[in-house]
């Protein structure tokens, strides 16, 4: 994977406010406050890119920050780099697992190879903390 920083924008909202990104149409967030909105664009810029991949859509690099035109029909409060892994190729590997996990994850799971990709991106995020 490699690390990206797509240039975000925060909008004033009637409930808070909202985040786009201008290179990703259709990857937003939301957040009650400004520094919620920025916070939720993380997670909302990593969902994107993984869906992305695994549908095999074609991703749009990131713009230069400085190179954004400005709408003036937005709002705009802020505008941030919102850090993410870009998802590389898949590649198979071989691991060994306990039979009785290998079994409970059988259990809940219908892809395995998912679930256990799923399990290590959220132990690494939790490690990032």
């Amino acid at each position: 994977m490699a690390t990206v920083y797509y240039p975000a924008i925060i909008e004033k909202a009637q409930d808070g406010y909202g985040v786009f990104f201008p290179d990703l149409p259709g990857c937003v967030s939301h957040g009650k406050t400004e520094q919620e909105a920025a916070e939720n664009a993380e997670e909302a810029l990593a969902g994107h890119l993984i869906a992305s991949a695994e549908f095999g859509d074609e991703l749009a690099a990131p713009s230069p920050f400085d190179s954004l035109a400005h709408d003036p029909e937005v709002e705009e409060v802020a505008r941030i780099l919102v850090r993410a892994e870009r998802p590389g190729k898949s590649m198979r590997v071989n691991v060994t697992l306990d039979e009785g996990l290998v079994a409970a994850i059988d259990k809940v799971a219908t892809n395995r190879s998912g679930f256990l990709a799923d399990a290590a991106r959220t132990a690494l995020r939790e490690k990032r903390v």
